[in-house]
């Protein structure tokens, strides 16, 4: 009897860890978030514009009184215009270090669990290439690759203080 009881201590078990992530679709590329970085997912919003913004900033809404800024994730990750016409965008609005963005996508998919082990590194080549290397892993979902996003990295430091100090300038007319 006391040898099954060992037996069975010395055999490794195996434990996979899932990552929740919230599926996005930008074009046909698929993409993810960790879900803990979600705040929430909306849609049916007015974004008002900013003057002299950057491309990629599309304008700000307020969500509950606070006013969010909105980044065209299409126009930040520099991906070609769909030939669908989306006139209704989903807005991902997100807390990262701190501050709350939104970030507008063609669509939201679904919550994906990811087995942590099936989450590889971005290939050297892809990452060295871009500037904020904001792309964190890929993983293999059915027939299509999904582009596990960074969003820590999306923004460089100079165009996070640019967005800082429009909010400023904005509080300031407001105030």
């Amino acid at each position: 009897m006391k040898e099954r009881f060992e037996q069975t201590e010395k055999e490794a078990v195996e434990v996979t860890t899932n990552q929740q992530l919230i599926g996005f679709v930008i074009g046909d590329e698929l993409f993810g978030v960790d879900i803990l970085t979600v705040q929430e997912i909306i849609r049916d919003t007015t974004i008002t514009a900013i003057p002299d913004a950057p491309d990629f900033l599309e304008g700000v809404i307020n969500l509950r009184g606070r006013i969010v800024p909105v980044i065209d994730l299409r126009k930040r990750l520099k991906l070609i215009e769909s030939d669908q016409i989306n006139t209704e965008p989903w807005i991902i609005i997100l807390t990262v270090e701190g501050r709350t963005t939104g970030f507008m996508v063609d669509r939201v998919t679904k919550v994906l669990n990811v087995p942590k082990e099936s989450i590889k590194p971005a290939p050297d080549i892809v990452v060295a290439g871009l500037k904020s290397q904001y792309i964190q892993g890929v993983c293999k979902m059915d027939q299509h690759l999904l582009i596990l996003l960074n969003f820590s990295r999306i923004l460089l430091v100079e165009e996070i203080k640019k967005l800082k100090s429009m909010k400023r300038s904005k509080m300031k007319m407001n105030g």
